[in-house]
């Protein structure tokens, strides 16, 4: 796939679904709003049921979802965009009341993370998650690979495999909440034999060009500990680089040397998020080798011409954290443009 330039948009969850997880027409709108990015990656999707956690996320695993979708890639491809859908599994980042079946949430091991979620009734503290079986872990990651096959038979150009920032992936790779002694615990190799075989299935359903897979080394958002990060990544990288992905979305966390290891041992595009940086800053990733491609959010969400604002030099507009989640067109797709939007 051929982009127009090398900004992207990142992942934000936005909790503007419908109670099903349906996208709505409101929610094409938003992505075909931002449409000028070389390409658009969603809002974390969940893959199943179990894949749920927040109030409002959109899932990619019913027919009413599909067709919400489809919505929002036609909208996207009408304006020239590219998209790619996340899939994100949340584990043990959940609570009951914020999924359909209200089940105990999911992960790899019994290990409840520190923490509250916000539900209907107001924050609650997330309990202990239920082990998955080995068995359950395998039939996860066939929920990935028909939430892949569900995403581009909805249009999307590919998918985006989460394994970042504490999610269900992210819990299996991790030293604390992946407390298993079968093959999924343990050594390394045992951590990321999940993730592993999750692009694998992803992959092959799809093909490797439609499949990337995000990454954030040491990050302990959603009570996550790495004991073992450098030699964590290194092996994960590793095992993941002969499957030839379409990228790898790496969120950096302040650790330059292993981004450069990082950048230096993957075979394809590095797609690079740095949180909290200029767009100068970003610029010089690119310039200085280290990226292919660089995403941004915040700087996305607030301004839907971003990169004709980029381009001219013009003001961009100041994001609105009181609106980041929930509610309706405010905060959403009423920020200002240069010229009056066609969408």
């Amino acid at each position: 796939m051929r982009l127009n330039h090398r900004l992207a948009m990142a992942p934000m969850t936005r909790d503007r679904s419908t109670p099903e997880g349906v996208p709505t027409q409101m929610n094409a709108e938003y992505y075909a709003q931002r449409a000028s990015m070389a390409l658009i990656i969603t809002e974390g999707t969940q893959p199943s049921a179990d894949g749920q956690g927040y109030l409002l996320t959109p899932g990619i695993h019913t027919e009413e979802q599909f067709a919400g979708w489809r919505k929002v890639t036609d909208a996207v491809h009408a304006q020239g965009g590219k998209i790619f859908v996340q899939l994100m599994h949340v584990g043990r980042i959940s609570h009951p009341d914020n999924t359909p079946h209200g089940r105990q949430p999911v992960a790899p091991s019994a290990v409840t993370p520190d923490g509250v979620m916000f539900t209907m009734s107001g924050p609650q503290a997330m309990p202990e998650p239920r082990p998955l079986t080995a068995d359950e872990v395998a039939e996860t990651v066939q929920d990935y690979r028909r939430a892949a096959a569900a995403a581009i038979a909805a249009g999307a150009d590919g998918v985006e495999i989460h394994g970042a920032n504490g999610y269900l992936i992210h819990q299996f790779l991790s030293s604390n909440a992946n407390q298993r002694t079968d093959q999924y615990g343990g050594s390394i190799d045992n951590r990321i034999r999940f993730a592993i075989e999750v692009a694998a299935a992803v992959a092959d359903e799809i093909g490797s060009e439609r499949t990337g897979f995000r990454i954030s080394p040491g990050n302990p958002f959603n009570d996550i500990t790495e004991d073992d990060t450098e030699s964590l990544y290194g092996a994960l990288v590793s095992a993941l680089a002969p499957l030839h992905l379409a990228y790898l979305h790496l969120t950096h966390n302040g650790d330059e040397e292993l981004a450069a290891t990082i950048r230096r041992d993957w075979p394809t595009a590095l797609v690079f998020n740095r949180p909290g940086a200029d767009a100068d800053a970003r610029a010089k990733d690119i310039e200085n080798g280290l990226a292919d491609i660089v995403t941004v959010g915040a700087m996305a969400l607030a301004n839907p011409d971003l990169v004709e604002r980029l381009r001219t030099g013009a003001i961009l507009n100041t994001p609105d954290p009181a609106t980041f989640y929930g509610g309706g067109e405010g905060g959403y797709t009423d920020y200002p443009t240069l010229q009056p939007s066609a969408v």
